[in-house]
C-alpha cells in the first residue's frame, strides 16, 4: 500500500488492536516517510532517539505561529522547559525530595489491596474501571492533595483532555475547544485548592508548591495551574494503559505469566519489557526549528514530524527478536518513557505503580480468562490502551 497513507492507517481506529504490522511497514518504507497530509513519519529506533535529543526539534506548538497560549512544560523547549520542569521536580523527586515517590510504596500497596478486595469473590470484572483507572488516579490525587470526595471530578476532565490529544490528522477543532474548557476548570479547581493549602500546609505537592520560600523558585498562579493539570493527566492516563496492556499481554503469554508467578522478583524487568513491547504512549510530535536533513530527506522548518516510539521499540536493528515478549530481556533501553529533555517526569512513580499492581494481580491472573480478545480500545492512537478489559475470574 501507499507509504504516504501510513499515518492515516495507523491512527484509523480499525488498527488500534494491532498497529505493529503497520510500524513494520513504516520501517521498511524508509527512514523518513512523507505523508499525504504534509507531515513526516519516522519509526526507526536510532532516528527517533536521536531526534528526541536534537535541539533543532521543538515540542512547542507556537513555533508554527498558529497558537499563542503558553503550553505546559511538556510542550515547551529549553530554557523555559528546564526552568519549569526543575521547579516542578523540587517537591517531587531528587535531589531536593528524594524519598517522595519511594515513600508512597506502602500507600500504593494498600490502595492496590483495597481495590482488589472485590476480586476475591470471582465473577466478571472490568480491569480498567474496577482497578487500572482508580489506582493511579487515587495515587496522583493523594500526591497532589486532592480530597478523596473530589477524585471523581477528574475522570470527566481527564477523558476530555485525552480525547483532544489524539494525533489524527483529520481531527476537528471541537475536542480541542472542549479540552481547553476542561483544562481551565481543572486548573481553577487546583489553584483554589493550593490557595487553601497556603494557610494550612500538608505533606502534599500543592502545599509544597505554594510554600516555596524563595520567590525566584515559586511558580506563578498560571504555571501552578498548568503544572498541576499536567501532573494529574500525565500521572495517571499513561499508567492506566501500562497496567491494562500489561495484564492483556500476560494473559496472552501464559507461559511467561506462570514464570512470573513462580519468580515474582522478575517483575521490575517484566515492567521494562512491557514498556517496550506494549508502550502506553505510541507517538510524539515534533516541529523542526530549521530545515535540516535526516538520511537524505529534508525536515522542513515548521512541519509536523511524528516520531513513532512504539515502532522504535520493535526495531530489529536495536532489539533481538523484537516481536517476542521476553520479561527477562537484557539491554532494554526502550522508548516507553520517551527520551531526551522530555523523558517522562513521572517514570519512577509509574514503574512503582505498575510493579505493585501487576505483582498483586499475579495470583488472580492464573485462573483469569479474557471475555473479549481483542478488547475494545480507546479512540486515541497516541495514548493506546483498552477502554475496557473484561475478565472472568
Amino acid at each position: 500500500m501507499d507509504p504516504g497513507t501510513l499515518l492515516a492507517r495507523i491512527t484509523d481506529y480499525a488498527s488500534r488492536p494491532d498497529p505493529y504490522p503497520l510500524y513494520a511497514e513504516l520501517r521498511e518504507a524508509g527512514t523518513v516517510v512523507p505523508q499525504a497530509d504534509g507531515s513526516l513519519l519516522i519509526g526507526g529506533y536510532h532516528e527517533v532517539a536521536a531526534l528526541l535529543h536534537d535541539p533543532r526539534m521543538s515540542a512547542d506548538p507556537r513555533t508554527r505561529g498558529l497558537e499563542t497560549a503558553k503550553p505546559p512544560f511538556l510542550r515547551l523547549d529549553d530554557p523555559e522547559h528546564h526552568r519549569l520542569r526543575t521547579l516542578a521536580m523540587r517537591p517531587f523527586g531528587p535531589p531536593h525530595t528524594p524519598h517522595r515517590v519511594d515513600g508512597m510504596r506502602t500507600e500504593i500497596e494498600n490502595i492496590t489491596k483495597e481495590l482488589l478486595a472485590p476480586f476475591e469473590s470471582g465473577g466478571q470484572v472490568d480491569l480498567v474501571d474496577d482497578f487500572a483507572y482508580p489506582l493511579p488516579v487515587t495515587v496522583i490525587c493523594r500526591l497532589l492533595g486532592v480530597p478523596h470526595e473530589d477524585e471523581p471530578l477528574f475522570r470527566a476532565w481527564s477523558d476530555t483532555l485525552v480525547a483532544a490529544a489524539d494525533v489524527r490528522p483529520d481531527a476537528s477543532s471541537a475536542p480541542r475547544d472542549e479540552a481547553e474548557r476542561a483544562r481551565q476548570e481543572m486548573g481553577g479547581y487546583l489553584v483554589g485548592l493550593a490557595e487553601q493549602r497556603r494557610g494550612d500546609p500538608r505533606d502534599d505537592l500543592l502545599s509544597a508548591f505554594v510554600s516555596e520560600p524563595d520567590p525566584e523558585l515559586r511558580l506563578s498562579q498560571e504555571e501552578l495551574a498548568q503544572t498541576a493539570v499536567l501532573l494529574l493527566i500525565a500521572g495517571h492516563e499513561t499508567t492506566v494503559n501500562l497496567i491494562t496492556n500489561g495484564v492483556l499481554t500476560l494473559l496472552r503469554h501464559p507461559e511467561e505469566l506462570d514464570r512470573l508467578r513462580r519468580e515474582p522478583e522478575l517483575m521490575p524487568r517484566a515492567v521494562e519489557e512491557l514498556l517496550r513491547f506494549e508502550p502506553p504512549v505510541h507517538m510524539r510530535e515534533r516541529i523542526p526549528l530549521a530545515d535540516f536533513d535526516v538520511a537524505g530527506t529534508t525536515l522542513p522548518r515548521g512541519s509536523s514530524v511524528f516520531l513513532a516510539l512504539a515502532s522504535g521499540n520493535r526495531d530489529p536493528r536495536r532489539f533481538t527478536d523484537p516481536d517476542r515478549f521476553d520479561p527477562t530481556r537484557a539491554d532494554n533501553e526502550h522508548l516507553g518513557f520517551g527520551s531526551g529533555i522530555h523523558l517522562c517526569y513521572g517514570a519512577p512513580l509509574a514503574r512503582l505503580e505498575a510493579q505493585s499492581a501487576l505483582t498483586a494481580l499475579l495470583p488472580r491472573l492464573g485462573t483469569a480468562e479474557l471475555v473479549e480478545d481483542p478488547p475494545p480500545y480507546r479512540q486515541n492512537a497516541m495514548l493506546r490502551g483498552p477502554r475496557h478489559l473484561t475478565l472472568r475470574l
